[in-house]
């Protein structure tokens, strides 16, 4: 009987627990919608390798929309369309994978924002399932808008540089609503490892990148972010989806 009264105890507090962190994530990303974060764990865990935290926020009418727009042809062409999630380019990855082709990143800007300002750095799958829990409330809670415009204040953009402010004055010495449509694709084209690469200084691969972004970029059409070009980028983007699934499923089916 007592051990079972210690159970219920064990259990009880496990769901209060539970129900308290529910709780504060979800005022969190709700203060969030309005509040921009002051920090993120990887500048902390930055900070305590000893690197600085070089960060300046601003609107997002106040970076160019050349950076806004290299940002989604690079990491993420259906931004605008997905649910923060893009089912079709998993598909694609997964297909690739099975070809013993090289292995494609599927992750979406809004999968990027909710690890960067909610997460820890690190692989495992709970961290996964928790950047799927917050991907799906900044989705839900604070649209496409909102998203963008944390995700290009809080990224890291260089060793101690995070956003696009800091970027720019870091390394072209001019604001973030000043940045070229060259110099936004270099510091783009410098994202999966920004501290070891520099924009104002590129290799011939960061430059290759960067044309590559610059190429794609006239593909994104509208980038904005009322009502009916979000509802049309849906629509776009519905049937991406099903063109990638009927894709995936033949491509099972001939295994």
């Amino acid at each position: 009987m007592l051990m079972r009264s210690f159970f219920n105890k064990i259990l009880h507090l496990v769901l209060k627990t539970i129900a308290v962190l529910f709780v504060a994530s979800l005022l969190l990303v709700v203060a969030y919608r309005w509040i921009n974060p002051p920090i993120t764990p990887l500048m902390i865990s930055r900070a305590f390798d000893g690197a600085t935290i070089n960060k300046s926020w601003q609107p997002l009418d106040q970076i160019s929309s050349n950076l806004i727009c290299a940002s989604i042809a690079s990491e993420d062409n259906n931004f605008l369309g997905h649910q923060g999630f893009d089912i079709g380019a998993i598909y694609d990855a997964i297909d690739e994978h099975n070809k013993g082709k090289r292995q494609r990143g599927a992750s979406t800007i809004s999968q990027q924002t909710a690890k960067n300002v909610f997460l820890w750095s690190g692989k495992s799958w709970f961290r996964k399932g928790l950047e799927v829990y917050f991907t799906f409330l900044i989705e839900h809670i604070w649209g496409k808008e909102r998203i963008i415009e944390v995700y290009l204040n809080v990224i890291e953009m260089g060793n101690g540089v995070y956003g696009a402010e800091a970027a720019a004055q870091h390394y072209f010495g001019r604001s973030a609503a000043k940045l070229t449509q060259r110099q936004a694709a270099l510091i783009v084209a410098a994202y999966p490892n920004p501290r070891q690469r520099d924009p104002a200084h590129p290799t011939q691969y960061l430059n290759k990148r960067a044309t590559q972004i610059q190429r794609l970029m006239p593909l994104m059409g509208t980038i904005a972010f009322d009502d009916e070009t979000i509802e049309s980028a849906q629509q776009r983007y519905d049937k991406y989806f099903e063109k990638r699934k009927e894709k995936f499923k033949l491509s099972k089916d001939l295994k």
